[in-house]
């Protein structure tokens, strides 16, 4: 079965599983979204959302997240993985967004990625989010599937993201990234997942990949 045609099939079964996909990270505006998604890396988004009432509750707003010291931010977000670094970079990416743009979160890739903390994935949720800009945030779950589906060959993040957007269509990216997420945290796990019995993997995997992973 041809990449494309693979894809259709795919979109497809996902629109069955999760025709609704509510974005998993709890927030209550673009700013909230965007350090709830800077904390969500090497962290669980159920971890995150433990942590964030406390933190949201002082500083929902970038404004009063100024006056916050870094400590009083890393004492709220201890428990995420590399918590003085993002305690540090929420601190920081807080002072610019009000200093460069008003207090608002800018709306372009290139802005985003230019705050501390703030990577192409983490710009392109809140891209796809905030914004509705179509983007295909690549997060390990997604690196896994497309390899596992054979939409993509495994090396790199990059290469994951140009091949995906290279066979689905851009007006379905944004909920799409989500879909994948759910399906893999449900039926797709990295690891002891037998893929001749997953919904998807079944018929979209290689043999060669099948065989792979049973050595694993």
């Amino acid at each position: 079965m041809k990449r494309s045609e693979k894809a259709v099939k795919i979109a497809a079964m996902l629109e069955e599983f999760y025709p609704e996909t509510p974005v998993p990270l709890d927030h209550e505006n673009n700013f909230q979204l965007l350090v709830a998604v800077l904390m969500s890396a090497q962290t669980t988004d159920l971890k995150v959302n433990e942590v964030t009432p406390s933190l949201f509750a002082k500083a929902p707003i970038a404004e009063a997240m100024v006056k916050l010291s870094v400590e009083t931010i890393l004492n709220d977000i201890r428990q995420v993985g590399l918590a003085p670094t993002k305690a540090k970079n929420i601190r920081r990416l807080s002072e610019l967004i009000m200093e460069r743009h008003d207090g608002l979160i800018p709306q372009t890739f290139e802005e985003l990625e230019a705050l501390p903390g703030v990577g192409h994935k983490t710009a392109g949720v809140v891209m796809a989010q905030a914004f509705g800009v179509p983007a295909f945030p690549i997060d390990t779950h997604i690196h896994r599937l497309a390899a596992r589906w054979g939409l993509s060959n495994d090396t790199t993040v990059v290469r994951t993201e140009r091949d995906l957007k290279a066979v689905f269509p851009k007006k379905i990216w944004n909920k799409l990234h989500l879909q994948i997420i759910f399906f893999g945290r449900e039926y797709c796990p990295a690891r002891n997942h037998d893929l001749e019995q997953c919904p998807i993997c079944s018929w979209a995997a290689t043999k060669k990949r099948i065989a792979q992973e049973k050595k694993r």
